[in-house]
């Protein structure tokens, strides 16, 4: 599905933005903006992130530059703590 959205806005980029000039308030185009957001953040974030973009865009926005958020990564969950036999957590030192 995401290599799909991909090439229909690439498609759109090609054919049709052309012909609408330089009309876009924002920066990136409101085009350039979905087809980054889908590249990296797939096809269903990606596709929301821009629906939200172009209702933004209308004759009253101030416009300006609006990049695409970039991608978050989990941070790595602490490493549990090593119990000896006896139930009890070994600490250690030094680490």
């Amino acid at each position: 599905m995401k290599y799909l959205l991909i090439g229909l806005l690439k498609l759109y980029r090609l054919l049709i933005s052309p012909l609408y000039g330089q009309v876009c308030r924002y920066y990136p185009t409101c085009s350039a903006y979905a087809l980054e957001a889908v590249q990296v953040h797939g096809s269903i974030k990606g596709s929301w992130l821009a629906v939200r973009r172009v209702a933004r865009c209308h004759p009253w926005a101030a416009g300006g530059v609006d990049k695409v958020p970039p991608r978050r990564t989990r941070s790595p969950r602490p490493p549990a703590p090593v119990a000896d036999r006896s139930g009890s957590p070994i600490h250690q030192q030094g680490a």
